[in-house]
């Protein structure tokens, strides 16, 4: 009897030790949950900012350059003058129309008067109504040949104010292709002014996704200028014309903040997030190994009545988004992955969580 004691004293000494044993050698990782989620598709896409209003700006007539104000790179607001063509000519036929203009209104008030003077006398039957009637149509004369002279000098005014170029809305000057001296034709582009008030950001969109426009949750831009910095942009147009030899179609967007100091021709960079049809099962992306084989597999927490061990599963993957990754086939909800410590792990192989799993 003692001596079967004594057996089972160290029976339960081996047991005792071998769970110690198994308890140091269980590998330490870190785990998630497999949830069934929202999957994001996320596009990257490249683009350029670009002004709703360039103009390539000419003269109406012909003529010599005689002044050419603005510089490139200097603002010019809307009607500011640009350029003057040489005008002597026409500028001394508008001064010879404003004074037959000014003499012509004289001559209607002399004749306006002496009507008056002369009807004021009929009534007392000093003045003959013939007279009193031909001084009436002096001043319808008179009226007209002023209203004729007006029309010529307004014509005039015309020919000389063509003479220059003015700004047909605010922007910069981004090109100056004239200079002083030269003689330039109606038609001929002497400057190129861009509108820096109303910027968009151009994108050529694959044209798979067009089909899909009404699923997109977010529109993140980033520029070279402002490198730390993502802004959200609104859709502003679709244009559903295809790049024939690029396969894609054209997206204009806007900045929400429009306060950003953006200049046209620089480049863009977006991601496009896009919500998927359907709910799909996410895990952290952390957990997928991939094989030179071609295979991608996942280590599965398996829990054997309190012991943990792991089960290495493969899986088909799909979209990446924020550090998740969605499961296509080979994975159930609610599995248990390894995310950290999975590099080296073996079929079976015991295993000690290091954190609380999150619901």
């Amino acid at each position: 009897m003692r001596f079967i004691c004594q057996i089972f004293i160290l029976l339960i000494a081996v047991m005792i030790a071998t769970h110690s044993i198994a308890q140091q050698d269980a590998t330490p990782v870190i785990v998630s949950k497999a949830m069934l989620s929202e999957v994001i598709e996320e596009v990257p896409l490249t683009g350029t900012v670009v002004s709703l209003r360039i103009a390539q700006l000419s003269t109406e007539i012909p003529g010599l350059i005689k002044h050419f104000y603005p510089d490139i790179g200097d603002e010019v607001k809307k009607g500011e003058e640009i350029l003057r063509l040489k005008s002597g000519i026409e500028e001394f036929s508008l001064s010879a129309f404003r004074a037959a203009t000014e003499q012509a209104r004289q001559e209607l008030a002399d004749a306006r008067r002496r009507l008056r003077d002369a009807e004021a006398l009929g009534k007392k039957l000093s003045v003959s109504v013939n007279e009193i009637q031909s001084l009436a149509a002096e001043v319808g004369i008179d009226t007209t040949s002023l209203k004729r002279l007006e029309a010529e000098q307004r014509q005039q005014q015309l020919r000389v104010q063509k003479h220059r170029l003015s700004a047909p809305f605010s922007g910069v000057l981004s090109k100056k292709l004239v200079e002083v001296g030269e003689w330039v034709v109606p038609g001929q582009a002497v400057a190129e002014l861009v509108d820096n008030d109303n910027l968009m950001i151009d994108f050529q969109v694959p044209q798979n996704l067009y089909t899909k426009l009404d699923r997109i949750d977010r529109f993140n831009i980033r520029f070279d200028a402002f490198a730390e910095r993502m802004f959200e942009a609104s859709i502003i147009a679709v244009v559903p014309v295809t790049d024939r030899s690029s396969r894609t179609f054209l997206i204009r967007t806007q900045l929400k903040d429009r306060s950003v100091g953006l200049i046209p021709g620089i480049s863009a960079s977006a991601v496009l997030s896009m919500k998927a049809a359907k709910l799909s099962i996410v895990i952290d992306r952390n957990a997928i190994l991939r094989y030179p084989d071609g295979r991608i597999t996942v280590w599965i927490v398996v829990d054997n009545d309190g012991q943990l061990t792991v089960s290495e599963q493969q899986v088909n993957i799909g979209l990446s988004f924020k550090g998740k990754v969605s499961i296509t086939n080979g994975l159930d909800k609610n599995s248990v992955v390894v995310t950290e410590g999975n590099e080296s792990l073996r079929e079976g192989q015991q295993i000690a969580i290091q954190n609380t799993l999150k619901e």
